[in-house]
Parts: C-alpha cells; sequence; structure tokens
C-alpha cells in the first residue's frame, strides 16, 4: 500500500517476485514502485514477460526498463479500458524490471493498480512488435502427429467438443472459440462448466486472431494452456483424425501417455 509510506519519501520502493507466474496489487498507488521479476531458473528459456492488468486498474502506469530507459507498457486509461494481455521479450532473461508509476491525485480515494504476470518460453515469438500481441505461446500451425501426442499428456485441459461460435475482437488481436463439450478429459481449473438450466458443458477457448478460426462442423479434441485463467488454445485436431493417430502410435507403443 502507498499509504504506509513516509509522506514525504522520495525514495522508490523495490518488491522483487521469484515466481514464473504470479499477481501484485498496489493499493493506494504513491510515487513509484519498482517491480523486479527475478524467477530462480537454472535455464534462461523464458524471455518474455506477459502482463494482464485487471478491469479495475487505475492509479499507475506499468513500465518496462530497457537499457537505463523507461518503456510505457500500460498507461492508466489504457489498463483501465481494455484489460488486453501485452508482451514484450526481455533481454536479460532472469532479471527483468517493471516500473509502476502512481498518477498525481488530488483526493486520497481507494485506487488499486493490480496486474498478473506470466514468464513465457520464446518458442515462436511474432516478431518485435508484441505490445497488443496477446501470448506468444499461441501458434496457428497445425500440430505434427508427435506435438499431437504430446499435448494430449501436457496440456492444461484436453476436451472433446464441437464449435458453436467464433467470436472476433480485432482491436485487441484475439479470437474467442465457444465451444459444446462432450466429455472434459482434463482441466487445470473450472473453465468448461455444466451449465445450470440444460446441463450442457459448454467453455470459451481464446486464440489469435491472425489464426484465423472459422466455425467448423463436427467434434474436435481441443487442447492447451491456462493463461491468466483463460483457455488458450493449441492442438485442435477433429477427434476422429486425432483417434487414428492415437491407436497407430499405441500399436507401436509409441504413445507417450494412455488416453
Amino acid at each position: 500500500s502507498g499509504l504506509s509510506r513516509e509522506p514525504r519519501s522520495r525514495a522508490v520502493e523495490q518488491v522483487h517476485l521469484r515466481c514464473t507466474e504470479g499477481s501484485l496489487e498496489w493499493m493506494y498507488p504513491a510515487r513509484a514502485l519498482r517491480v523486479v521479476l527475478e524467477p530462480n531458473l537454472a535455464s534462461v528459456q523464458h524471455t518474455t514477460v506477459c502482463i494482464k492488468p485487471a478491469s479495475d486498474f487505475q492509479g499507475a502506469s506499468i513500465y518496462v526498463e530497457r537499457a537505463g530507459q523507461l518503456h510505457l507498457v500500460v498507461s492508466e486509461a489504457e489498463g483501465a479500458r481494455h484489460h488486453h494481455v501485452s508482451c514484450f521479450s526481455a533481454h536479460m532473461p532472469q532479471r527483468v524490471a517493471l516500473f509502476l508509476q502512481a498518477s498525481p491525485q488530488r483526493d486520497i480515494s481507494r485506487r488499486t493498480a493490480s496486474f498478473q504476470y506470466e514468464l513465457l518460453s520464446n518458442q515462436g515469438a511474432a516478431g518485435p512488435d508484441v505490445k497488443k500481441m496477446a501470448l506468444v505461446e499461441a501458434m496457428c500451425r497445425p500440430c505434427d502427429n508427435v506435438e499431437l501426442l504430446m499435448a494430449i499428456c501436457s496440456s492444461d485441459f484436453v476436451v472433446k467438443g464441437s464449435i458453436r461460435n467464433v467470436s472476433h475482437d480485432s482491436e485487441n488481436h484475439m479470437s474467442r472459440v465457444d465451444v459444446s463439450v462432450q466429455k472434459v478429459y482434463r482441466q487445470k481449473n473450472r473453465i468448461f462448466q455444466q451449465e445450470e438450466g440444460s446441463g450442457e458443458w459448454r467453455g470459451p477457448i481464446q486464440t489469435l486472431l491472425q489464426c484465423k478460426v472459422k466455425k467448423g462442423g463436427g467434434d474436435f479434441l481441443f487442447t492447451g494452456n491456462e493463461h491468466f485463467g483463460e483457455a488458450w488454445l493449441g492442438c485442435a485436431p477433429r477427434f476422429k483424425d486425432f483417434m487414428l493417430v492415437y491407436q497407430a502410435a499405441r500399436e507401436r507403443g509409441a504413445n507417450p501417455c494412455e488416453f
């Protein structure tokens, strides 16, 4: 809380966060806060940082430090208006510094600058301009058989279902796939839920607009990972095609896990 600081202090308070994902809530923002992300990692593969402001984000702007310069990532006005995900590459993978600058306030009413963050691997990064990109791990190309067999083992969610609707958000470069679910094989959190009235299982899956997802008939096996409490699309073959791949791999003893 900014209220816990000495009123006349001009020092910048520092916070060190050791996790690869988490959240920070700064109440009554005052002056500035420096947030250093330095996870205890032996590898240096986590080289992209994504942050998502809360829907009620206000009272500060977020910058990233690069070579002694501050670059704006989320302005106060933008954070309150669009709580989309912003990503940027980290020049020093094991130490990323964010700078939160409090906005001038005329009163002491409660404001909260809160956001979630994740450090992601740099696979599939789509160029240097990732200011409005969603998540660098989302890839549009079809998965090959090896990737598909691994996806059912390692994904945060694996569900069989059909596409009810696809909606596009051109401003934030995102698409949302509404899925009617026949069977939930795995899910990390309760993104896919049973509706009270109809008893039908449904859930939304996010992907990038550039993937050009369209509504198609038939059953699919949807796999992917969760980021910021949302499901992000990974491999999504037609279910019958997946079963052919899986059965062939199982007969050869090449399936990495039982499905």
